[in-house]
């Protein structure tokens, strides 16, 4: 196999490893204020991803990185050209995480329902944006001779692509809803359930479509059996959240995610950025890649060192494992009555 085949599935592990963990981070800010109907249950549904929300961002940070230093040229077109999407994803990232760490700085309820809101549209922004940009990718873009991009912001909010941005938002929906499910207890969990439930109804019927579009234009013969995998994981996530198993159920969501994020991929490929106006112009992964030996270099780091930052990861999901409810939120002191 070829270093620039291998650098990317490599890309395509990251971004799908991404998607699979950030997935529910994005579902359950999206859900903060339907499932938590006072400050003591939004703080649970916040501590259910607070160990692990930064962790999983990495993932996006390593995927940027990688894809710059791999194939420059594609992390160049795809900066300059989805400018605008891109920066309202970095910006959403930023105001979301800033939220997740100033919330709980004032025991002030103003102050805390502000970062609520900066929380849900946070999560919602990426969520939704994310799949319109992957979208454009499988369906192409308009790139002239230089590989530059060479349309507006309006022919990336094509039908198709606002149609992926949905299926990435159901999804996530979806993902962390049945996180919540599997994380928490009591109240927020049954809560967390009927969520999943209507969730699933409408990720099988947005997902579905899209999925089924993306598979009929831009898809190849291989793509079938990764649309069916997908297709079976949401299947089986109804029917695990409608027997109450949680932990299936969030296997389910996540199959869906793999396979979606697979589908796009391996239809793109060996393309990583096909031009809507002339063949020729598309970026490839072996016109859009840096030297032989830079991907030499970085397959050596890349093989010292993943295998211990996914163990690392997973070592920090094993520890906080257990499921959360209101009674390990701690409340405020209460001042002592003045004596009488």
């Amino acid at each position: 196999m070829e270093a620039t085949t291998v650098w990317f599935v490599a890309i395509a592990f990251l971004w799908t490893g991404y998607f699979l963990l950030e997935g529910f981070d994005f579902g359950v800010g999206a859900l903060l204020p339907v499932l938590g109907r006072d400050d003591t249950e939004r703080r649970v549904l916040l501590n259910a991803i607070g160990p692990v929300w930064d962790g999983n961002e990495v993932w996006f940070i390593v995927a940027g990185a990688g894809t710059f230093a791999a194939f420059p040229d594609w992390y160049a077109t795809l900066f300059s050209g989805f400018y605008l999407p891109l920066l309202a994803i970095l910006l959403a990232l930023i105001v979301r995480g800033v939220a997740l760490e100033y919330r709980g700085k004032r025991d002030e309820p103003h102050w805390r329902r502000r970062w609520d809101r900066a929380i849900f549209w946070g999560s919602v922004v990426p969520a939704f944006v994310w799949g319109v940009v992957f979208a454009n990718l499988s369906r192409g873009v308009p790139l002239d001779a230089r590989h530059e991009y060479a349309g507006t912001l309006t022919d990336l909010l094509n039908p198709y692509a606002l149609l992926g941005g949905l299926t990435t938002l159901t999804l996530f929906v979806l993902h962390g809803a049945v996180f919540l499910a599997l994380k928490t207890a009591g109240d927020v969990r049954a809560r967390a359930v009927r969520a999943a439930r209507a969730a699933v109804v409408a990720a099988i019927a947005v997902g579905g479509t899209f999925l089924l579009i993306t598979q009929v234009q831009h898809g190849k013969p291989v793509t079938w059996a990764t649309v069916a995998v997908a297709a079976a994981g949401l299947a089986g996530a109804a029917v695990a959240i409608a027997r109450g198993r949680d932990g299936w159920a969030f296997v389910g969501t996540g199959t869906a995610i793999v396979s979606a994020v697979a589908t796009l991929f391996v239809a793109l490929f060996p393309d990583v950025m096909p031009s809507t106006i002339a063949a020729a112009n598309s970026l490839t992964t072996t016109n859009a890649a840096s030297s032989p030996y830079t991907l030499k270099i970085m397959t050596i780091a890349a093989v010292a060192f993943t295998p211990l930052v996914v163990l690392y990861q997973g070592w920090t999901y094993w520890v906080f494992r257990r499921r959360i409810d209101a009674s390990h939120v701690p409340q405020p002191a209460r001042e002592p009555e003045p004596a009488r």
